[in-house]
């Protein structure tokens, strides 16, 4: 199991403050009965925080025609929608929460062509919210493959107020490969064209960059 680089400086701040606070009670307030439960749950705290930026060891699906999750969490989200940002049509979305105990790297649920991508500023609803897929903070992704066009929005939620994207307009990429990172959980929708055949059920644990979500019609 590796760690993401994106958690070395919050890794570094929380391992710098759980010392100084540690030192601080074992200089001021000596006794066992209170510096042991903080050295207990310092240790617990800074062990949570560094799973949040693991990238454990897997083998990745590779498989031009089906559709891969992007993101490890649970599916909340089956349904017919009205997108509004970029394809102004009707499209099926699948939505995957991401806890805070989930793996938090994102990837590519295909292979082919970034078009669009674009960073919204917004709310931090929590990311059950239906409202969170157009009013939260939230970065957009359109990908191009085979002539039809999906796309991967990251989503902001109460607790996840930090979305790392890679991609750019242009951009040719590899399906599982990683494109982005979400701190500390939240969600990723995906507005796919009408007729997709969908591999999950709602209430499913799913692995990115390992389950098979769907295939195009």
């Amino acid at each position: 199991m590796k760690i993401h680089r994106e958690g070395y400086p919050t890794i570094a701040v929380v391992l710098v403050f759980l010392a100084l606070v540690n030192f601080a009670v074992g200089y001021f307030f000596p006794h066992p009965l209170l510096s042991i439960p903080i050295a207990v749950l310092s240790t617990g705290f800074f062990i949570f925080i560094v799973s949040f930026f693991r990238i454990p060891k897997r083998q990745h699906t590779i498989d031009a025609s089906k559709i891969i999750c992007p993101a490890d969490g649970k599916v909340v989200v089956i349904e017919e929608v009205y997108d509004e940002e970029y394809f102004k049509d009707k499209r099926l979305q699948v939505s995957i929460f991401m806890s805070p105990l989930n793996v938090h790297v994102n990837r590519n649920a295909v292979a082919g062509e970034v078009l669009y991508s674009k960073y919204h500023p917004g709310k931090f609803l929590v990311a059950w919210d239906p409202k969170s897929s157009t009013d939260n903070e939230r970065h957009s992704v359109v990908y191009k493959v085979d002539g039809r066009q999906i796309l991967v929005k990251q989503i902001a939620g109460a607790v996840a107020r930090r979305i790392v994207n890679y991609l750019k307009p242009g951009d040719i990429v590899k399906q599982t490969e990683e494109f982005g990172f979400i701190k500390f959980g939240s969600r990723v929708d995906l507005l796919l064209p009408l007729g997709t055949k969908i591999d999950l059920q709602l209430n499913q644990t799913v692995q990115g960059g390992v389950t098979v979500l769907g295939q195009f019609n």
